[in-house]
């Protein structure tokens, strides 16, 4: 559902009585009129900023305000937008405003953001600010927030905080809730992602299949990496690229039982057409990849469906490129199947793996279902 925003550049035409369009204009000032929000703006001379007819900032007085009927108008006399109510953005497209949010969002990422007050930022209620937000960028309000607060809370570890410090700083309030945030979003704990892994134990095991070498590798968490290789050595060198300083032990028959397990049954899945195993993932990645691995998780074998189509399940369905980039970002083969996404033609597309994998892989699918 569109914004209700005005068209840029359809001011009021010049009229023979001035004095009597600024009362107008100030009566709707008054009354906060969003309808006049994109046909003129009203600037305090006693603050130095601008606003749009319908701000939520404290009333000046009437002796105090001037009006202008663009923003850049506003700006060559001197006066600077308002940070609470983004008067340009509301002479721009809905997208424009809601990129005018997500900053809002991002700047204060570490305090309190109810949804009322986010809204209320906007000049919208607030499920019609919910939905506009989730169509521009693809992700709720909410789940922006928790991904600008990871991110600094990433790199607050980056740079030598204590956990303690960079979560609270990032604004979670207390470890539980660090700890409750962070599950999934770091791969591992967020002491040993300080450290680049050091002290995280991560198993991992490789098999021959049928596709060619495959190597599987778990936290305690859940698997964080399957990637098809030349080779057990070039395989293991690409584990060790992405978790540095993490001890990474084989999987062997007793003490990593579990793994091993997995790793069989998912060499059974690839030789044998055996079902594809349901194991618990680390997954990592931005708010948005997430959405997409979900989603693909939830295709069907047998299906396939177009980038264009994981971009509008996501909520974001201008975002083509993003999916394909979310898809070749994928670190979780087979288990997030992303062989699954084609381009709209029906041709392959890319494949990490190589389109002669994401080939068979589609073929056996589809020779499976066509069996059962």
């Amino acid at each position: 559902m569109p914004l209700a925003i005005p068209a840029p550049a359809r001011y009021p035409q010049p009229v023979a009585n001035p004095e009597a369009l600024d009362e107008a204009r100030w009566q709707q000032v008054t009354a906060r009129d969003r309808s006049a929000d994109g046909q003129f703006v009203y600037a305090v001379k006693t603050t130095g900023i601008y606003c749009r007819p319908s701000c939520r900032s404290r009333q000046a007085k009437r002796a105090n305000v001037r009006f202008f009927a663009a923003p850049a108008e506003a700006e060559a006399a001197g006066f600077r937008p308002c940070r609470r109510c983004h008067p340009a953005a509301a002479q721009e497209p809905a997208s424009s405003l809601m990129q005018a949010m997500a900053a809002y969002i991002a700047a204060h990422a570490d305090q309190s953001l109810p949804l009322t007050h986010l809204a209320d930022q906007a000049g919208m209620s607030p499920a019609h600010f919910q939905r506009a937000f989730k169509a521009a960028l693809g992700v709720s309000p909410r789940e922006y927030q928790a991904a600008r607060r990871l991110a600094r809370f990433k790199l607050a570890l980056r740079e030598g905080d204590g956990v303690l410090e960079a979560g609270l700083d990032a604004g979670f309030g207390s470890t539980s809730r660090l700890y409750e945030a962070v599950d999934g979003g770091l791969g591992m704990t967020p002491s040993a992602y300080r450290h680049g892994g050091a002290g995280e134990a991560i198993t991992y095991a490789v098999r021959k299949t049928a596709l060619g070498p495959l190597l599987m590798a778990a936290t305690p968490r859940g698997v964080c990496f399957v990637q098809f290789g030349t080779g057990a050595e070039a395989l293991l060198g690409q584990l060790a690229a992405e978790f540095p300083k993490a001890a990474l032990t084989p999987a062997g028959p007793e003490a990593n039982a579990p793994l091993d397990a997995w790793m069989a049954a998912l060499a059974a899945h690839l030789d044998q057409a055996a079902p594809r195993p349901d194991l618990p993932l680390d997954l990592r990645g931005t708010a948005f990849q997430i959405s997409v691995w979900r989603f693909l998780m939830s295709v069907k074998p047998g299906d396939v469906v177009s980038y264009s189509e994981v971009a509008a399940a996501t909520g974001k369905p201008r975002a083509v490129r993003a999916a394909a980039s979310a898809c070749g970002a994928n670190r979780i083969a087979l288990l997030i199947p992303c062989h699954r996404a084609l381009r709209a033609d029906g041709s392959l597309g890319g494949y990490r793996w190589g389109l002669a994998r994401k080939r068979a892989l589609l073929d056996a699918e589809r020779r499976e279902r066509a069996s059962a």
